[in-house]
């Protein structure tokens, strides 16, 4: 008799993974603290068609052609930030103001 406790307990286990991830959507536990994949919430509330919708908007302002993209986001200077680094020697010297 004392094997009928062990062998619930051992289904009870087994089946807890299962039981705890209905949704589909897996979880994952990193020192005691518990981390859902927001990603998989996102997709199980949101509408596919606005999904679809959304994604290709994405694209389409991720697709800017080189010419009308900003100096700082192609990796160029700006005037701005010559002179926060340069300070008040901005035009006067070539040694900025700090190192």
């Amino acid at each position: 008799m004392k094997s009928l406790p062990t062998l619930a307990a051992l289904l009870l286990s087994a089946a807890l993974p299962w039981l705890a991830h209905a949704d589909g959507c897996p979880e994952v536990t990193v020192d005691g603290y518990k981390a859902p994949d927001y990603g998989c919430l996102s997709q199980q509330m949101g509408n596919a068609t606005n999904a679809a919708k959304a994604a290709k908007k994405n694209r389409e302002a991720q697709d800017i052609s080189i010419e009308k993209r900003l100096p700082n986001a192609l990796g160029l200077s700006t005037p701005a930030a010559t002179g926060v680094r340069m300070g008040n020697t901005f035009g006067t010297s070539v040694k900025p103001q700090q190192p």
